[in-house]
């Protein structure tokens, strides 16, 4: 089966009402976004009580995130803006809560920019092959978003002890994950912009204006390579 597979969220939308709970539940996770930030950032770091609302706040805000797209497919209330906003606001969460990790010294800064490059990175070669196909998340991709989200969860409580050193651990797997996810992003973006039906007839042009093969065995020829 081709790893390269229709995904629900970007097919073309239906008429549908754009004020609905979805995107009513992206919009939410977009404003709490200040709210996390300013728990977390309080009193340098140090308030544990308003550390333990920031993890409330941040694991509701993850709850949403699950639970926006799977209603928007499941009742067809798939919008562009949904489709816009929703990657939006889950990177716009997670960013922020690494980078305030970062800020007060709890994460080093070179784990924060591993996975802010990478997210960034991702998102940008999806609008690069966006005419080629849509490359569904692998395994690999959502166990990364789940365990990184376990992980900042961790990061912000006020933990120590043995809890302090599981925290690294789960980093420590969800970093090796996301760079593994963003290589293999990489090389099946590549192959789908190679392989894809818009490759193949943009190469038989080619070839027909240069007066070279045009037949299906040639385009069987390209597509094997």
């Amino acid at each position: 089966m081709s790893a390269f597979v229709p995904d629900p969220a970007a097919t073309p939308t239906r008429s549908v009402r754009l004020v609905n709970v979805p995107n009513a539940l992206t919009v939410l996770r977009l404003l709490v976004v200040p709210v996390f930030a300013a728990l977390l950032l309080s009193g340098d770091g140090l308030d544990d009580a308003r550390r333990g609302w920031a993890t409330v706040v941040f694991t509701l805000a993850i709850i949403t995130d699950r639970y926006d797209g799977m209603i928007a497919r499941r009742t067809n209330q798939v919008t562009e803006f949904g489709k816009l906003a929703d990657p939006i606001a889950d990177k716009a969460l997670t960013g922020t809560a690494l980078i305030a990790l970062s800020v007060l010294a709890l994460l080093p800064w070179w784990v924060t920019l591993t996975i802010l490059v990478r997210e960034v990175g991702v998102t940008l070669l999806r609008f690069w092959v966006i005419r080629h196909g849509v490359i569904a998340a692998s395994r690999g991709g959502k166990v990364k978003t789940v365990l990184q989200a376990v992980a900042i969860g961790l990061y912000i409580l006020p933990l120590s002890g043995v809890l302090a050193s599981l925290r690294w651990w789960v980093m420590g797997v969800a970093l090796l994950l996301t760079v593994v996810t963003g290589v293999d992003y990489v090389y099946r973006a590549l192959t789908l912009r190679r392989t894809s039906a818009r490759a193949m007839r943009a190469a038989v042009a080619r070839r027909a204006a240069a007066g070279g093969d045009t037949t299906t065995g040639g385009a069987r020829t390209d597509t094997a390579a």
